[in-house]
């Protein structure tokens, strides 16, 4: 293991082999340093978009991973939460994204009340995001400055 392209070449020979391969993460699965070490990889990995395109390829592979995602948040609610957060300010990054979450929130009543939460909870946490935010959608959304000024004076009086 000394020499790069010995390591290299074992490297290869383990990846190219599917049984070697599922040994080494079967392995790895054993040890909390490099389950944490894969998770962070397998992370980088979804969120580079690389991810995406093979699960587009293999929607086989993508149904598998989404079962597991679902059981494995089942079983770590705090990992659930985590994700949940980072999947809402990812989407609140773009303006698509802002629409997405909108347009679900509306069609969605449980989500609505819980998401709705969610925001109320982050803009107190972080006033500045809150101002910023409010300010690009009513830059974006001439209509929703129009609502969202008639709401003020109603309530007002």
């Amino acid at each position: 293991m000394q020499i790069e392209e010995n390591r290299s070449a074992i490297y290869q020979e383990i990846i190219s082999n599917p049984v070697q391969l599922t040994n080494l993460l079967s392995e790895a699965q054993k040890n909390e340093e490099a389950k944490k070490m894969l998770m962070k990889a397998h992370m980088e990995q979804m969120e580079s978009g690389n991810m995406k395109m093979m699960m587009e390829k293999n929607p086989e592979m993508k149904e598998k991973m989404q079962s597991h995602m679902q059981k494995m948040m089942e079983k770590n609610p705090e990992m659930m939460e985590n994700m949940q957060s980072k999947m809402l300010a990812k989407m609140m990054e773009s303006e698509k994204g802002r629409k997405m979450l909108m347009d679900e929130i509306h069609n969605n009543k449980t989500m609505k009340k819980e998401m709705k939460e969610k925001m109320m909870q982050m803009m107190n946490e972080n006033p500045e995001m809150m101002e910023d935010m409010m300010q690009k959608m009513m830059e974006k959304n001439p209509e929703m400055k129009k609502k969202m000024q008639e709401k003020m004076k109603n309530e007002g009086k």
